[in-house]
């Protein structure tokens, strides 16, 4: 193998697995050392700079950082499944605990000329927003509601996520000097076009739940409702009650926050009913364990057949009961198991099989290409579409997402529309700003604790049953205190620590190998990766992950380390006799179109490691 090039700063930053995996690609470690220092409006502005909405993701993130945590691979004695670092909470965390932060906002930049319009005031039009108002753009921000959010505000029940959360940081953006057009359907992209805006990015998400066409769904249409339209109707107080006997069609979040809604709304029977199994539901793990923790049964394997309605009454409907069957190519069947249909009795059905995108108000003749499923065909990096001055984000951009991701989306389109005003090359983007720097501050002693913290994963409190189930506007979660949040941060492995390797001064005594606990470390003589791989003390058996491979030592060998399985524990560094291993911070930050993003980051970063 080729010597590691870490020079480029995608190698420490895919060992920065929670960082990598994250679509914004927020610096975790760096935060969660500020919450275990007490620093909460450091940490949260740390998480504003990137993911730009601490507070309601801290509740509501799809959170595909923890699966990649480092911890849960690593951890030996916890379990049958180590559970890893609770970061999505910890996000929380920060924004509960910080003081006022308003004065650490970026000042509104000098008007540049150049008017930009964002249809939709949902995370990624108001991310671009963000990135844009302290550069001097004159944004202006339509959307259909009242207040800014979009789907956050309109979808996510409030049990989960609090309105003056919502109102909080959709405030800090358009205290920025943006104009929000509240009330207002834009019904024409033609028309949109005349008015004179320089660039224009489209953030409308997919507004249109998909229906369900069987037998009997035209008679019941009074009590079938489609779930984002009853959870929206629900949210601004249109829809206050449900029936008794309710039934959620659907695997997704969505169709975990209708049943949890309906049982807050009247529901005593409610259950939610899939076509897949348990585990092929696309709901967070952790959405459906709320689900069954609030009594809610989930029924698998069922296919709807046809609503049971009478005299203009739904009274239930009729499932096929069937199995998964997998063919040589691993492609999925549902089959009939040819046991009789089951009747479920339900007062209200709530469907929530998936959401669709609605461009009917974008004319086909404006020069904006739509492919064979009705979404506009973009660069995936740039986000701009056919027509050059029009750029998307989020779930109107390659369907249903999340709200991570959606910010990511409205970064790089921020990123993109500054380019192109600027009359620059989109493509040619700008790279990330990164920092490597050494831990160390004397001749065994060192910036930050490498104790590795043996504690299970805390839990979060929870409102009393009784409580959190009498109204839709109770907060179920309460969050980390200070103590706990303490002692879950310190479950952080600081994978943004690098061991950092320098040949020339390894005097192979193999005292790095001996004292490594996890068999990361091993000198062999070079060979193809497959083959090395097999070669260390420790097989190096995931391949997602890197190996670091230093350039030959005296002895024409090679030192090699499994990323994958490291500590960061420094032990390595603190045994060697001649500093050739050295632990190294790493920060990079992605670029964002605001400059000023830089500084607020480089704020919060100058402290030591605990």
């Amino acid at each position: 193998m080729q010597p590691t090039q870490t020079s480029n700063p995608d190698y420490f930053h895919k060992v920065v697995d929670c960082q990598w995996a994250c679509p914004a690609h927020t610096p975790v470690p760096e935060y969660i050392r500020l919450i275990g220092q007490g620093r909460y409006s450091d940490a949260y502005m740390i998480n504003w700079v990137s993911n730009v909405f601490p507070g309601i993701l801290g509740r509501t993130c799809d959170r595909p950082c923890e699966p990649a945590c480092r911890r849960s691979r690593v951890e030996e004695n916890n379990g049958e499944k180590p559970e890893p670092v609770a970061i999505c909470r910890l996000k929380r965390v920060a924004a509960d605990h910080k003081d006022d932060i308003r004065h650490r906002m970026p000042s509104i930049g000098s008007a540049n000329g150049k008017k930009i319009a964002c249809i939709g005031a949902g995370p990624a039009s108001l991310t671009v927003a963000r990135d844009l108002a302290p550069l001097g753009y004159d944004i202006t921000i339509f959307d259909a509601n009242e207040k800014a959010g979009g789907f956050i505000r309109s979808q996510i029940p409030k049990f989960r996520l609090p309105e003056e959360v919502i109102d909080e940081e959709t405030g800090y953006i358009l205290n920025l000097g943006v104009r929000l057009v509240p009330n207002h359907n834009v019904k024409s992209m033609n028309q949109l076009l005349r008015q004179g805006f320089d660039a224009v990015f489209v953030g409308s998400g997919a507004p249109r739940g998909r229906n369900l066409d069987i037998p009997g769904r035209l008679e019941g249409a009074a009590n079938i409702h489609i779930g984002i339209d009853w959870l929206s109707s629900v949210s601004f107080g249109h829809t206050t009650k449900i029936g008794k006997k309710v039934l959620v069609l659907g695997g997704g979040n969505t169709a975990m926050d209708c049943c949890r809604s309906s049982i807050r709304l009247g529901g005593t029977d409610v259950k939610v009913v899939v076509r897949s199994g348990f585990e092929e539901m696309k709901a967070s793990p952790w959405e459906k364990e709320d689900a069954l923790h609030e009594g809610i049964p989930i029924l698998n394997f069922h296919v709807p057949k046809s609503f049971d309605v009478q005299a203009g009454k739904l009274n239930g409907m009729t499932f096929e009961k069937v199995h998964a069957v997998f063919d040589s190519k691993g492609r999925r069947s549902l089959v009939p198991i040819g046991e009789a249909d089951v009747y479920i009795e339900c007062d209200d059905v709530l469907l929530a099989v998936g959401q669709e995108n609605a461009f009917n108000w974008i004319e086909r003749d404006c020069g904006i290409t739509f492919d064979e499923w009705g979404l506009p065909v973009l660069n995936k990096q740039t986000m701009q579409c056919s027509l050059p001055q029009v750029f998307f984000g989020g779930d109107s951009a390659f369907g249903p997402k999340n709200i991570i991701t959606a910010v990511a989306h409205g970064h790089e389109a921020a990123v993109s529309i500054d380019l192109f005003l600027n009359d620059r090359q989109v493509v040619a983007r700008p790279g990330p700003q990164v920092n490597l720097m050494s831990q160390k501050m004397g001749i065994h002693e060192w910036s930050y604790h490498n104790d590795v913290s043996d504690s299970s994963r805390f839990k979060v409190p929870w409102t009393k049953a009784e409580k959190a189930l009498a109204s839709i506007k109770v907060e179920v979660e309460l969050g980390f205190d200070a103590a706990t949040a303490f002692k879950e941060a310190q479950r952080c492995l600081n994978c943004d620590v690098q061991t950092v390797f320098t040949p020339q001064t390894c005097i192979e005594c193999d005292a790095c190998i001996d004292i490594c606990p996890m068999d990361c470390l091993t000198m062999t003589y070079n060979s193809d990766e497959a083959e090395l791989r097999q070669k260390l003390t420790a097989p190096a058996v995931n391949l997602t992950q890197d190996l670091y491979v230093s350039d030959l030592l005296k002895s024409s060998r090679v030192m090699v380390k499994d990323e994958d399985v490291c500590l960061h524990c420094g032990l390595c560094a603190e045994r060697c006799p001649t500093g050739a291993w050295d632990m190294q911070k790493f920060l990079l930050n992605t670029a964002k179109a605001s400059t000023q993003s830089y500084d607020l980051a480089d704020q919060t970063s100058s402290a030591g490691i605990s």
